[in-house]
């Protein structure tokens, strides 16, 4: 793909669990654990645990004397305390400006940092995690919060997810949207298609410049990309073309 295929953003917002770090197998440990001690249905339950806070999972099933903040905040103690098996997902987070990314996760803020650490990536310059808003994904205001203390707006940033939860999230902020399928291939592919978005396994072929107007060109590092038959720049807006 040639230079001058390149994308323009102000920054680039990305979710973590599945987009930065794969967490998926400590995470199903600890959620399944607490569902059999429920009586849930795990393989039922399992797929609806991802891209969303642990709260807003547990009060969606309105299990009766249940009380979904203490449980959620049992569920996060557990997480942290288990790292094992969590591993950096193929990226390119030292290749960015500081000053022009960060993690917008669902997951606590003592939690995002501890697997972070357990996947040997670096601290994040800015980190938006479950308790700094109000609503969770698939609300847009985590996406909205990060822009904005980016110094920008979400419509002038991509988002990387992975989970249906965060790329509804990402679209209702008005950003452009770049699926990441290294974790989640089926349910992250199928949703990347099903909204035009363009999808791509990992971050090994792409490459970013800054330009001195300080936005970020996106672009594929050269030949043999690995991006999605559609091409990675489908679904994706050029700044040129934003309101």
């Amino acid at each position: 793909m040639r230079t001058t295929d390149a994308i323009l953003f102000d920054a680039v917002l990305f979710d973590m669990d599945g987009t930065v770090l794969n967490s998926i197998k400590a995470a199903e440990r600890i959620w399944t654990a607490w569902a059999l001690r429920h009586g849930i249905d795990i393989e039922a339950f399992l797929p609806t645990i991802h891209g969303v806070r642990a709260v807003e999972t547990i009060r969606r099933l309105a299990l009766p004397g249940v009380d979904p903040e203490a449980e959620a905040e049992a569920i996060t103690l557990a997480e942290i305390e288990d790292v094992e098996g969590i591993e950096e997902i193929a990226g390119f987070l030292a290749t960015l400006p500081p000053d022009r990314w960060a993690i917008v996760t669902s997951a606590p803020r003592a939690l995002a940092l501890r697997r972070i650490a357990a996947a040997g990536l670096p601290v994040p310059p800015l980190l938006v995690g479950a308790e700094d808003v109000v609503r969770g994904k698939p609300a847009p205001d985590c996406f909205q919060l990060a822009a904005e203390r980016l110094g920008t707006t979400a419509d002038r940033c991509l988002v990387v997810e992975d989970s249906p939860a965060g790329i509804a999230a990402a679209v209702s902020a008005g950003a452009s949207v770049l699926v990441i399928t290294a974790t989640h291939h089926a349910a992250a592919g199928a949703a990347a298609v099903d909204a035009a978005h363009a999808a791509i396994r990992d971050y090994r072929d792409l490459a970013v410049d800054r330009l001195a107007d300080g936005s970020l060109s996106i672009r594929s590092a050269g030949e043999g990309s690995n991006t999605s038959p559609v091409g990675f720049f489908y679904g994706l807006r050029a700044s040129s073309e934003r309101v």
